[in-house]
């Protein structure tokens, strides 16, 4: 049994739906960020970076989005969540999960936790400032070829996507001007329309 510690409105939606699109035997835990339970004692037993999603398997524990996507598409072929027989095209998927977690991620993170990278109040609101053009700039290389369409592999689905959907959700609040990712906003409903996706973000609402 895996079990994948989440908290509402975070990337960990991206490794929920690859579970739910593995057809994964899998159980929930919430992680309360109003309670700071990710600062706990007994969540840092298990997670030391203290954030989400951490999976534990019966190897042990992964954290990193990028690495949760691989390992859930490595232990489920039959699903077909990712190219594995082929080396390049593998490595390009996680190429795609990669910029996602160090780049777009990062960009997005200087809109509220400035306190990462720096001390000063007019250093967080010079970083703040600064996500809607430094956001878009990714988005735009997304959005003018790194998605390949209508997936973001091309016409094979694979765990790239749900990733690529979950921070796709957070340009609104980013400031990023949405008439310039039409590719983007049609993956992002394309995914939407998934029953496994609409069944994940059900069950994190449901806590």
């Amino acid at each position: 049994m895996l079990t994948l510690y989440y908290a509402p409105g975070t990337c960990a939606l991206a490794s929920h739906i690859a579970l739910e699109d593995a057809g994964a035997g899998y159980e929930l835990r919430r992680i309360d960020f109003a309670k700071t339970e990710q600062r706990s004692a007994d969540y840092l037993k298990l997670n030391p970076k203290g954030r989400v999603p951490a999976l534990a398997t019966p190897g042990g524990i992964l954290t990193e989005t990028p690495a949760i996507l691989a390992f859930v598409a490595q232990s489920f072929p039959a699903a077909g969540l990712a190219p594995i027989q082929d080396a390049f095209a593998f490595a390009e998927l996680q190429a795609f999960t990669s910029y996602l977690c160090s780049t777009v991620h990062v960009a997005h993170a200087h809109r509220m936790r400035g306190y990462r990278w720096a001390d000063e109040q007019a250093s967080f609101d010079d970083m703040k400032r600064k996500v809607p053009q430094s956001v878009a700039a990714a988005f735009a290389l997304i959005e003018d070829g790194m998605l390949r369409g209508p997936w973001v592999l091309g016409e094979r689905y694979s765990v790239a996507d749900p990733y690529l959907f979950t921070i796709s959700q957070w340009l609104e609040a980013d400031g990023v001007d949405l008439r310039k990712l039409p590719r983007v906003l049609d993956h992002r409903a394309r995914m939407a329309a998934r029953p496994a996706v609409a069944k994940a973000i059900a069950q994190e609402k449901a806590g």
